[in-house]
């Protein structure tokens, strides 16, 4: 297979940068800026559904978010690396240089390393994920504006000045609140659950590349339990976030949803399911292939048309030394052309009738 010459190489690098960099940017203003603006969603008087306590702040939380953005950043890089390193050098031990990646060339003097390569790849791809994960929450919160299960304990409205007297009464409207105004900001986005999103999609990554790249003897069991428990810290993550009314059930489901649809989009149409290149064989293989010459086949006679021209045939009289007029002539080719038009053979050539 040809090499890539530098400059493609390169440009596509820098393209990869812009993009990374711009969903980086992206991830900022939605976190830490106001220029999107939450929706304000309105509330009935005394909802059970948003009546529950205040919990704290997240940090006092059983997982709090430095722990949560640690892990969620720190153990698939570990892993990562530690498991392409250990498959590299598995693949030099035992010689299995047919599918070990070649060495490619992006330059007269720069050569990266299949090792590098494939880290470096993997790693990027999944830092995409993370932020892009963090835009799609951030979005939903936004335009969604769901209220927290604590979030009348927070906007402690003047039910007496609102003229609350009946349950069922509607009040939107940010002048209903006399609570902190940042507290109450924060109690306005809650759907999708960012946790529960992050932590499923590290969960979810980390899960595919290890049943993915891992297929040594004697991990039939490893594998599925170290699977398992990955998935069910990402669970207990959601189930944390309920206990503490600091989500519904539906901003956790929404969450895993986000998470893993992402992992999954990334795993299998970005990364090939952690596969790499394909082996010199299979490409001279293929090279081959699209260079043989194309054969021709030719053309069969359809069994519709044999019958065709025997029942034709048959209808033609056989006189020997017998001469047709002009006029017998036009009418059997007319009879012959209509015979074909009703058995469906229009692609067939105007039957020319013997004498």
């Amino acid at each position: 297979m040809p090499l890539l010459p530098a400059a493609l190489t390169s440009s596509m690098l820098y393209f990869q940068m812009v993009i990374m960099a711009g969903t980086v940017m992206l991830a900022y203003y939605f976190e830490y800026t106001d220029t999107f603006t939450v929706n304000v969603q309105g509330f009935f008087c005394h909802d059970s559904a948003y009546r529950k306590p205040y919990p704290g702040p997240e940090d006092s939380s059983a997982v709090p978010p430095v722990l949560l953005y640690s892990l969620a950043a720190g153990v698939p890089v570990l892993v990562i690396i530690v498991g392409e390193t250990a498959v590299f050098c598995l693949q030099l031990a035992t010689r299995d240089f047919e599918n070990q990646e070649k060495t490619i060339l992006t330059g007269d003097c720069c050569y990266i390393n299949p090792l590098v390569r494939r880290t470096v790849r993997f790693l990027g791809i999944y830092a995409f994920g993370l932020f892009a994960t963090d835009i799609f929450v951030n979005a939903g919160q936004v335009v969604t504006g769901n209220l927290a299960p604590h979030f009348l304990a927070l906007c402690k409205p003047n039910y007496t000045a609102l003229g609350c007297q009946q349950y069922t009464q509607f009040i939107s409207g940010e002048e209903a609140c006399t609570g902190n105004p940042d507290l109450i900001m924060r109690a306005r986005k809650t759907f999708p659950s960012k946790e529960a999103a992050l932590s499923v999609y590290a969960a979810m990554y980390l899960t595919m590349y290890i049943t993915n790249t891992i297929k040594a003897k004697g991990t039939r069991l490893a594998k599925p339990v170290l699977c398992l428990g990955l998935m069910c810290l990402a669970f207990l993550t959601g189930l944390n976030r309920v206990a503490e009314y600091r989500n519904h059930w539906s901003d956790v489901i929404a969450g895993f949803l986000v998470g893993i649809s992402i992992a999954v989009f990334l795993v299998v149409c970005v990364v090939n399911n952690f596969k790499g290149r394909q082996p010199e064989n299979d490409h001279i293989h293929t090279d081959n292939l699209a260079q043989m010459p194309m054969i021709s086949i030719p053309r069969v006679e359809s069994p519709l048309e044999k019958v065709t021209s025997v029942q034709v045939s048959r209808i033609q009289p056989i006189e020997n030394g017998q001469e047709e007029n002009a006029q017998g002539t036009s009418f059997k080719d007319c009879l012959a052309r209509l015979f074909s038009w009703i058995m469906g053979l229009s692609h067939c050539e105007h039957l020319q009738l013997r004498q």
